[in-house]
């Protein structure tokens, strides 16, 4: 990856990490204020800062996608949010999808080795294909723990935007560890196999 990133293209992978947020805002705007409202929001934006699995996971997501520049600065973020909200809609209307909490951490794994292998080359689709995937597991997980008294609409503008914030964090890892000089590439992949080695703790119940 280029030691240099235009600003524009960082200027970009911010927004297209909260495009599928952004798309909420015209319902957001009906939404009822309110108790429910308040305890949507603050619960769906803690859930994913609160679990080692989801921080590792998206942080990941960040730096595989710094790794791969160009567009995927902003695709492969708002690909992981956007089907992570359809995975959040079938775990709040109780729709059942099997090994939730196995590919979960098995994402980590995969993730944590993306980064650690130093795949670069991907083509763009099979990024953002890869990272959606995942992302299903990590929204139902979200939706189906949602408090009872919350609004699914701030609930779920919560873990959107936690998550984009969390995509973001890693995109700013990636691009200040690309300014590394020779020593980036090693620095990469020493933090990709520090997540990956994580996610097979999370997968062995050892963390």
């Amino acid at each position: 990856m280029s030691n240099f990133v235009p600003s524009g293209v960082r200027r970009h992978a911010t927004r297209g990490a909260l495009a599928a947020l952004l798309a909420l805002s015209p319902s957001l705007a009906f939404a009822h204020p309110g108790h429910g409202g308040a305890v949507g929001f603050s619960h769906g934006f803690l859930h994913p800062i609160g679990g080692l699995d989801h921080v590792l996971a998206m942080v990941a997501v960040g730096i595989f996608a710094a790794n791969l520049g160009g567009r995927a600065l902003w695709a492969v973020p708002a690909t992981f949010v956007a089907l992570m909200a359809t995975g959040g809609a079938l775990g709040m209307y109780g729709v059942a999808v099997p090994f939730v909490e196995i590919s979960i951490a098995a994402s980590v794994i995969v993730l944590g080795s993306a980064v650690a292998l130093g795949w670069k080359n991907w083509p763009l689709g099979a990024a953002m294909a890869l990272v959606g995937f995942f992302a299903v597991f990590h929204g139902h997980a979200h939706g189906a723990e949602m408090p009872a008294d919350a609004s699914a609409l701030t609930y779920a503008a919560g873990f959107m935007l936690a998550t984009a914030l969390l995509h973001v964090a890693g995109i700013g890892a990636g691009i200040a560890i690309g300014k590394a000089g020779a020593n980036a590439p090693r620095l990469t992949q020493a933090l990709g196999a520090v997540v990956a080695v994580a996610g097979v703790g999370l997968l062995t119940g050892v963390i």
